[in-house]
């Protein structure tokens, strides 16, 4: 179920994605068709970096106070987002916000991260704007504003219609419905429910993260 989910959410951004290159709208950002795009997914509660047909695809359900899913960008970000570049690997980000309490913290960095996808914003700089998010926690406080979130969208490479509508505040998801979302894929996966998780699309499982090598040895066996 988690398979046939997933690819279904990869082949409707790919058709988006061809659609997208081969016109232009009135006004509007167009993607770079030699650079991986970053999309919303299907079902409204991921994003989707990278190019679909890639052969490795991963999802990674995170939180923006989590110190664990800081401690993965900090260890595998840019790794991830070389291999997101070659086209080699795609990846959902599935955000979750179980560790607001009192306060709209990992509401608000969520919401940003549906803003900064689309035409306009590559995967690579999606995945800068991911790595600075959660480079730069503050836990137990209230979070970046508006304009620190846009301004780190910005020197991120995000798009420029992007960066403003994130400055703004404006909503890009509805995080409740997101969030309810993402907890019963992720409990679908692992009955714990912990964060980060990352699991392997391609192969219908989860992934070792605590395991040093475990991204590489996902691209070896997705390469065959």
């Amino acid at each position: 179920m988690r398979l046939s989910r997933g690819l279904g959410a990869l082949l409707a951004a790919a058709m988006l994605t061809a659609a997208g290159c081969s016109q232009v709208v009135d006004g509007s950002a167009q993607p770079d068709p030699n650079k991986p795009p970053s999309e919303i997914t299907e079902d409204g509660s991921g994003i989707l970096i990278g190019f679909p047909e890639a052969t490795a695809r991963i999802e990674v359900f995170t939180e923006p106070q989590c110190p664990h899913c800081a401690q993965l960008q900090h260890d595998f970000g840019e790794e991830m987002a070389s291999y997101v570049n070659l086209g080699q690997l795609a990846i959902t980000y599935r955000p979750m916000t179980f560790l607001d309490d009192g306060t709209d913290y990992s509401a608000r960095v969520s919401n940003a991260l549906f803003l900064a996808a689309g035409p306009g914003t590559d995967g690579v700089a999606f995945q800068a704007f991911v790595e600075d998010l959660w480079g730069h926690q503050d836990q137990g406080g209230d979070g970046p504003s508006d304009e620190e979130l846009a301004d780190m969208a910005r020197e991120s490479g995000v798009g420029s219609e992007q960066v403003a509508k994130i400055a703004a505040g404006e909503q890009g998801v509805d995080v409740v419905e997101m969030a309810d979302q993402n907890t019963g894929f992720l409990m679908d996966i692992d009955s714990y429910g912990g964060t980060p998780t990352v699991y392997d699309l391609a192969g219908d499982e989860k992934v070792d993260i605590y395991d040093n090598n475990w991204l590489s040895k996902l691209m070896s066996k997705a390469k065959g």
